[in-house]
């Protein structure tokens, strides 16, 4: 993840890996909520689907899609 980019943007890396750049500040977990919301709108399915596994103040992350 990329934070504070000018627009955000997904981009696919290999079949589980993904380069996200988000258009919010690291700041009080501004870009992790405004990456799970890039994220769900990418693959058309609800924010409350998606959880950050391990993290969450990392670049790297590993988010898991809930069914």
């Amino acid at each position: 993840m990329t934070p504070n980019a000018r627009r955000p943007s997904v981009t696919k890396l290999s079949e589980s890996e993904f380069e996200v750049k988000v258009d919010a500040q690291a700041l009080e977990g501004r870009a992790n909520k405004r990456l799970v919301e890039i994220l769900a709108e990418h693959f058309g399915i609800a924010k409350s689907k998606l959880v950050i596994v391990s993290g969450a103040k990392s670049r790297d992350k590993v988010l898991e899609v809930t069914w």
